[in-house]
This record gives C-alpha cells, structure tokens and sequence, in this order.
C-alpha cells in the first residue's frame, strides 16, 4: 500500500477545515482512488491539485478517467489549486463550509 504524503495547502486546507468544526479525512481511500480531503458525512472529496492538473494534457486525461470511479455514489469532488489555495485559504474554507452545510441539510 502506498503512502500519501500531503502537500503543504493540502494540509493547511485539512487544518482550517477542522478548526471550522468540518469532520474530514486527510489521505482518503475510497478502495479505488486516494483523495486528499475526505468529507464522508457530505459525500463530498477534495483534491487540492498543483498547476500540471491544469496545463498537462496527460495528466487532465488520467484526472477525468479517474473522476468516473466515484459515478454512482453521490461523492462529488471538488478541485482546488495550490495557487487558489496560497491567496484564498479562508474565502476557499467560508464557501467549503457553505457547502457541507447544504449537502448536510439534504
């Protein structure tokens, strides 16, 4: 089994989430993918991507076959960029918490 470090705005993201009362997972298996931020009760993943998730050709292609392991089981994911994540951590967190809420209240 491989092990998954966290990148450092992966991290930040995880520990503000968590401050903000958001139970989350960092480092998730789903049994078929790795996801950096779980937030189970929400049915809902964060990747916390660097910018060649954006602007490398191959790697889109291995992120949108990838995406289609979670079809079916109403676990949606949510991409963030590092970049976002350097500038806009509290405004990313404000808007996460905003949509848990809403997923929760479903």
């Amino acid at each position: 089994m491989q092990i998954h470090e966290p990148s450092r705005q992966a991290q930040r993201l995880y520990k503000a989430l968590l401050a903000r009362g958001v139970e989350c997972i960092s480092e998730y298996s789903d049994g078929f993918k790795h996801v950096d931020i779980a937030i189970l009760k929400a049915h809902l993943y964060v990747e916390v991507d660097g910018l060649n998730h954006f602007i490398d050709p191959d790697q889109i292609i291995r992120d949108l076959k990838r995406s289609h392991f979670t079809d079916g089981d109403d676990f949606r994911t949510f991409y963030v960029t590092n970049q976002i994540l350097k500038y806009y951590l509290n405004k990313v967190v404000d808007a996460l918490v905003k949509v848990v809420d809403s997923r929760l209240s479903k």
